[in-house]
């Protein structure tokens, strides 16, 4: 493999390839180095350890992701509506993404426990989406006046995170899981109404 800048893409198409097949636990960086026509000691050039490979295709997910939330973000319909669209494709994507391919959830389950502040990032920019939707719903009249919709979006990713890592929480059929989160939605969206009041 010769060393370009598409040699570290490379080598993550590989690792990906891998772990897929084989799973985070039963891949070595040897293996992935042999994949790709390279030495064991040349791919620690690129990535420092195989915890490396698994946040990087995290990234690569999650890049997939942002682009769909800002897209949802950005649409012209009412603020409750796009809160719902955004939670039930947040869900929809990392379930049908896991159902298809088994082992990408040992990558998750290994880099909640080894990288909690690459979660805690990729939860933030998340927000960076939820906030732009609950300024949209105040402007409008939808959503009562928050005085801190950062920390709202923060207290809703909370109270779904069950549903933004499905099979890392529960083992319900989607259809399940769809119906709790209605419901759930239901709950946070009456207490963001303009008439609502905190109790």
């Amino acid at each position: 493999m010769n060393d370009t800048p598409d040699t570290r893409q490379q080598i993550l198409e590989a690792a990906m390839q891998r772990i897929k097949h084989y799973g985070y636990g039963k891949t070595t960086m040897s293996e992935i180095a042999k994949d790709c026509g390279m030495s064991a000691g040349n791919i620690y050039r690129f990535f420092a350890s195989k915890l490396d490979i698994a946040e990087a295709m995290a990234r690569k997910f999650n890049a997939e992701m942002y682009q769909s939330y800002a897209a949802i973000a950005r649409e012209k319909t009412p603020a409750p509506e796009r809160l719902r669209k955004y939670f039930d494709f947040s869900m929809r994507h990392t379930f049908d993404t896991i159902e298809q391919e088994a082992k990408i959830l040992e990558v998750a389950e290994v880099l909640s426990e080894e990288r909690p502040l690459f979660f805690n990032e990729q939860m933030a920019q998340e927000r960076v989406y939820l906030v732009q939707v609950l300024e949209d719903g105040m402007r409008d009249g939808v959503f009562r006046r928050l005085d801190r919709p950062e920390e709202t979006a923060e207290f809703m990713q909370a109270a779904l995170m069950k549903f933004r890592f499905p099979q890392l929480f529960s083992h319900l059929t989607l259809p399940k899981l769809k119906r709790e989160l209605d419901g759930v939605l239901d709950l946070l969206l009456a207490g963001l109404s303009a008439d609502a009041k905190v109790p």
